[in-house]
């Protein structure tokens, strides 16, 4: 039997879990009321500290989903996310415009990584 790790656990969902050397991130979200690129690289700094601690990183993401609530924001979280994502190593993504959590979230992402 496979074991499943779950961190930073509380009543509604976990920020990591782990199963079969496989990590599983919560929606990543930045702090309310920065514009979309600020969010975006709160958003990437907790995915590597995420992965750092489940034993990963962000060469070993396979897969990237994103939600932005106005996709006219596009290109701006575009710019940060292809200065952050190591060349040679991008993941599978798909991108969306979606309503999110609360009317001050402009981006949301959601990360799954292969352990080391």
């Amino acid at each position: 039997m496979s074991t499943i790790t779950r961190m930073h656990g509380g009543p509604r969902m976990s920020q990591i879990v782990t199963h079969n050397s496989t990590v599983y991130l919560a929606g990543q979200v930045g702090h309310a009321k920065d514009d979309v690129t600020q969010q975006t690289t709160t958003c990437l700094e907790q995915i590597d500290a995420l992965l750092a601690e489940a034993g990963s990183d962000k060469t070993r993401i396979l897969q990237a989903i994103i939600w932005m609530a106005d996709m006219s924001d596009f290109a701006a979280m575009n710019a940060v996310w292809d200065a952050w994502v190591p060349e040679g190593h991008t993941p599978a993504r798909a991108c969306g415009e979606a309503k999110l959590a609360t009317p001050d979230y402009l981006v949301e992402f959601i990360v799954t990584a292969a352990q080391n």
